[in-house]
């Protein structure tokens, strides 16, 4: 018998989460995929999805791109990290927020880039790059590049006054993504962009985003010397 309908993610996640407890679904069992769960809730696939990310950031599930979800074979605590907008951050830290286009071109990007998007070599992107700052002090160097045959729309915004990574979180849907932190000395131009010295020790965040089987984007953020990323256990 179905389940009786349910309206929104958070009802979806407490019914799967009630599935995993009573060992419905035991340790490392796959569960039924998205489509066929949103039919027996009487609910969108969206709000299945949004349900099962939340469950995986918490560590009950395991999620692997085309391999399926599985029930976490021994469920852990899992530091938090949301895709934030950069303004909100500085803003929240009592500072005034600015920004800065610094290019926007129609490119082939790099082979290495292409290929880390699974996108023909020959394929043009958008490349956006810009420059956070907090009390007119540089904040973040953004180097992003847009996938335009997923998200159409980015061709038609400037960014002059908008940053990419707030246009995308408003406008471009996304299933996962991957992230990778790193430690790196600046060049010269980002040097010159941050306001630091050359070679100096830099936080970098490469994140890439994906809609289904199709990348949204890649982006690259260099932070100026000093910075601390903090997240919940």
């Amino acid at each position: 018998m179905n389940s009786p309908a349910f309206r929104d993610w958070q009802s979806v996640q407490d019914e799967v989460l009630r599935r995993i407890r009573t060992r419905m679904w035991e340790p490392g069992a796959m569960i039924p995929n998205e489509a066929d769960l949103a039919v027996e809730f009487g609910c969108a696939r969206s709000t299945v999805n949004r349900a099962l990310r939340s469950l995986a950031e918490a560590g009950w599930l395991d999620r692997r791109r085309k391999a399926g979800t599985r029930v976490a074979a021994q469920p852990i605590a899992k530091a938090t990290l949301s895709i934030a907008v950069i303004r909100h951050e500085i803003e929240e830290r009592g500072q005034k927020y600015s920004y800065q286009r610094v290019a926007r071109t129609l490119s082939v990007p790099p082979l290495d880039v292409s290929a880390a998007m699974r996108m023909p070599a020959e394929t043009a992107m958008l490349y956006i790059r810009a420059l956070h700052l907090a009390d007119d002090m540089p904040y973040a160097l953004e180097s992003r590049w847009i996938n335009l045959q997923v998200v159409p729309g980015a061709q038609d915004e400037p960014f002059q006054n908008l940053s990419a990574n707030e246009w995308l979180l408003r406008h471009a849907p996304y299933s996962d993504g991957e992230i990778a932190f790193s430690a790196v000395n600046a060049g010269e131009d980002e040097a010159e962009l941050l306001a630091c010295p050359e070679g100096a020790a830099l936080f970098a965040v490469d994140r890439l985003t994906w809609d289904g089987d199709a990348s949204v984007t890649k982006v690259r953020l260099l932070f100026a010397p000093g910075h601390q990323m903090r997240t919940k256990l």
